[in-house]
C-alpha cells in the first residue's frame, strides 16, 4: 500500500474512533471517573446552609425515629424561630405520610401543622416511585416513568412546600446530576431542594439566575463539599436549647438522616470510600442553586468532530515528528483536553473528557511501535548486509550489545588494509573456458573471503582477480593489526590445496601476493547520493595495494608500520627499502617467513 494513502487511512480511522466513542459515550463509568477527579474538587461550603442532624446520638435519646410523635418537630421549629432569629427556610428531609390523631406516639400532627403554618417558611419532602420498566425517548434516551407519588398528610401538605426528594443516580450508582422537575399524572412537580431554594429566594427577596439543563431537564451537580463538610448539629442538642437560635438566623435549615442504617446515604463523585447523606446532597444542591454552578452535556455530535479532528491533527503530528516531540505534544495535548474540560465546566457545559487522551496515548503508541519496527527491520537490514563484508559473528556481537554506529559521509579511522591477488590467473584465464574461469575465480574469492571472516575482517571489495580487506572498520577491533596478518598468512597458506587441485585438474596452476599495511584512512559511504560504496581511502590503503602488487607468489609483505606492530610474533625477511609506485620515497618492506600466533 502506498505510505500516503495508509497515513491518511490511518488519520481518519483516528478521527472515526474519537468520534464514534465520543457519541456513543461507550467508556461512560471511566469517562466519569476523570470528571470526578476534575470537576469535583472542594470549593468550600456555604456557612448560611446548616444541617439539623437525626444522628447516633439523637436515636440514642429519642429512640427510633418511625417511633417518634411529631411534636418532636413542631418543638424544633419553635426552638428555631424565635423574637431574634428566625431561619430563612426549613427543609424537612423525611417522608410525613399519614396522619395520626391524638398525642400518643405517632401523635403530634396538629402540632406540626400549626408550628408549620406559623413559621411560613417549611419545606417538606415527597418522594415518587418509579416504574421498573424503561420507556425510549428520541429512540435511544432510556427513561423511567413515575407511576406513584407518595406525599405528606394532607394538613401538612397544604400549610408547606412540598418537592421530591429522589436523587438521580448514575450507570454506576453515584449521584452527579439532578432532574429539577417529574411530571405525575399532568402535573408537574419540583425537586425539594429547588423548593427550598426557592423559599430561599422569595424569603430574602433575591433573584438568581435560571438554572441551565439539558433536553431531558437533568443538570450536573457541581459540589461544594466532600461527605461531613457542611455544619451538622445533632437535632436532640438543638431540640433542647442547647443551641442558640441565633446561628441559625437567615440560614436554610436543613434537617434529615445522618445516621448509619437509615439508608439515605449515597455514593458520590467527591466521597471516595465515604457515603454522602441525602440531607448533605440537597446541600450541594442548593449551594450549587446559589452560585449557578450546573453544567449540562454538550452536543456529543459536536465535541465529537471537534475532537477527532484533534486526533486526527494529533496522528499526523505523532507520525512525522521525532520521539521527543511527539511525547512533548502528547502531555500538552492531554494537558489542554484537560484544562478546556475545566473551563467548560466551570462555564456550564460538561464534555467527554476521556476518549481524545485515550486516542491521543493509543495513536502515540501505535506511532512508536511502527517507529520502532520499522528503525528494527532498517537496522536488521544494515546488519544484514554488513555480513557480506564483516565476518557474522562480530555483526551478531554488535547487535547484541547493541554499539552501532556507523558515521555515514566519513570518518578518520585507524585501520588495517589487505591486498590480495592471483599470479598466474590471466595466463590460466587463456586457456580455459569461461565456466571454468568463474569457477576458479569463486573457489579463490571463496578461500580470501573465509580467511578475512575467521580473523574478523571487513570484505571491503573485489577488483577482478583481487580482493580487499579492511581490519578495525566498521567496527572496533582488538589487536586488527595482527589479525590483518595472520589472515594474509592464511591465504597463503590455504592457497597451497588450491594450487594443488588446479594443477592436478588443469596442469597449470596459481598462487596468491598479499600486501598489508596499517595506519589513517578515512572510511565510511564514498560515492554520490544515488550510488555508494562503503570503503576506505588514502595513503595507507595505496600502499597496501602498492605492496600486493610488488608481492611474489606465495608472499605476504607488510609495511615498516605494520611490522613495528607485530614484530615479536612474526619471523620475517627484510627486503629493505624498495620503490613503490606513486611513493617519492622507498618503503622499508618486510617478507612473513612464519607466524607465533600463540
Amino acid at each position: 500500500m502506498n505510505k500516503h494513502l495508509k497515513e491518511i487511512i490511518e488519520i481518519i480511522m483516528a478521527f472515526l474512533l474519537v468520534f464514534c466513542l465520543t457519541v456513543l459515550n461507550v467508556f461512560a463509568p471511566l469517562d466519569y471517573l476523570i470528571k470526578d477527579f476534575l470537576y469535583q474538587m472542594p470549593r468550600g461550603v456555604d456557612n448560611n446552609i446548616k444541617i439539623i442532624a437525626i444522628d447516633e446520638k439523637t436515636i440514642d435519646e429519642l429512640g427510633p425515629i418511625n417511633t417518634w410523635s411529631r411534636q418532636y418537630y413542631a418543638d424544633l421549629i419553635t426552638q428555631l424561630h424565635t423574637d431574634e432569629s428566625n431561619p430563612a427556610v426549613i427543609g424537612f428531609d423525611i417522608i410525613f405520610s399519614g396522619y395520626f390523631e391524638g398525642d400518643g406516639a405517632n401523635g403530634g400532627d396538629d402540632a406540626f401543622v400549626n408550628a408549620c403554618q406559623k413559621a411560613g417558611n417549611v419545606v417538606v419532602a415527597s418522594q415518587l416511585m418509579y416504574s421498573e420498566r424503561p420507556q425510549f425517548v428520541t429512540g435511544k434516551q432510556i427513561m423511567y416513568p413515575v407511576e406513584a407519588l407518595y406525599l405528606p398528610y394532607q394538613e401538612l401538605a397544604d400549610c408547606t412546600k412540598v418537592g421530591y426528594a429522589n436523587v438521580s443516580q448514575d450507570s454506576d450508582g453515584v449521584v452527579r446530576r439532578v432532574q429539577f422537575e417529574e411530571t405525575y399524572q399532568g402535573e408537574t412537580q419540583s425537586l425539594f431542594s429547588k423548593k427550598i431554594f426557592d423559599v430561599y429566594c422569595d424569603r430574602m427577596e433575591v433573584h438568581y439566575q435560571t438554572v441551565k439543563t439539558d433536553q431531558y431537564g437533568k443538570a450536573l451537580i457541581n459540589y461544594s463539599g466532600r461527605p461531613g463538610a457542611y455544619e451538622a448539629i445533632s437535632f436532640v442538642d438543638v431540640l433542647k436549647g442547647k443551641i442558640d437560635s441565633k446561628a441559625f438566623d437567615d440560614s436554610i435549615v436543613l434537617v434529615g438522616a445522618y445516621a448509619n442504617g437509615m439508608q439515605d446515604d449515597f455514593q458520590v463523585p467527591n466521597g471516595k470510600s465515604n457515603r454522602m447523606y441525602g440531607v448533605e446532597v440537597h446541600a450541594n444542591v442548593i449551594q450549587a442553586l446559589m452560585q449557578n454552578r450546573f453544567a449540562v452535556n454538550a452536543n456529543p455530535f459536536i465535541v465529537g468532530v471537534l475532537f477527532g479532528l484533534c486526533a486526527a491533527i494529533l496522528h499526523f503530528i505523532f507520525k512525522r515528528s521525532k520521539v521527543w516531540v511527539a511525547s512533548v505534544m502528547l502531555v500538552v495535548a492531554i494537558g489542554a483536553i484537560l484544562a478546556i474540560g475545566v473551563v467548560a465546566n466551570q462555564n456550564g457545559t460538561c464534555i467527554a473528557l476521556l476518549y481524545l487522551p485515550l486516542s491521543a496515548i493509543i495513536s502515540y503508541v501505535y506511532c512508536l511501535a511502527i517507529r520502532y519496527i520499522t528503525e528494527k527491520r532498517k537496522r536488521q537490514k544494515v546488519l544484514t548486509a554488513f555480513k557480506k563484508y564483516v565476518a557474522p559473528e562480530i555483526v551478531e556481537e554488535i547487535a547484541r550489545k547493541g554499539d552501532f554506529n556507523v558515521k555515514l559521509g566519513g570518518e578518520n579511522r585507524d585501520i588495517a588494509v589487505l591486498f590480495v591477488d592471483i599470479r598466474g590467473f590471466t595466463t590460466m584465464s587463456e586457456v580455459l573456458t569461461p565456466e571454468k574461469v568463474v569457477e576458479i575465480l569463486n573457489q579463490y574469492l571463496n578461500l580470501t573471503t573465509n580467511a578475512i571472516f575467521r580473523n574478523k575482517g571487513t570484505l571491503d571489495k573485489f577488483v577482478g582477480d583481487a580482493t580487499m580487506a579492511v581490519f578495525n572498520s566498521p567496527f572496533d577491533l582488538d589487536d586488527y593489526v595482527f589479525r590483518a596478518v595472520c589472515a594474509a598468512w592464511d591465504i597463503v597458506e590455504d592457497g597451497k590445496a588450491l594450487e594443488k587441485e588446479l594443477l592436478e585438474k588443469y596442469g597449470r596452476t596459481i598462487g596468491f601476493g598479499v600486501g598489508v599495511n596499517c595506519g589513517p584512512a578515512v572510511v565510511g559511504n564514498i560515492g554520490c547520493d544515488f550510488r555508494m560504496d562503503f570503503t576506505a581511502i588514502g595513503d595507507t590503503v595505496n600502499t597496501a595495494a602498492r605492496l600486493e602488487a610488488n608481492a611474489k607468489k606465495g608472499q605476504v609483505l607488510i609495511s615498516q608500520e605494520v611490522y613495528n606492530h607485530v614484530k615479536d610474533r612474526v619471523e620475517v625477511e627484510t627486503l629493505g627499502e624498495i620503490p613503490l609506485k606513486g611513493k617519492s620515497k622507498g618503503v622499508c618492506v618486510y617478507s612473513i617467513q612464519s607466524l607465533k600466533k600463540n
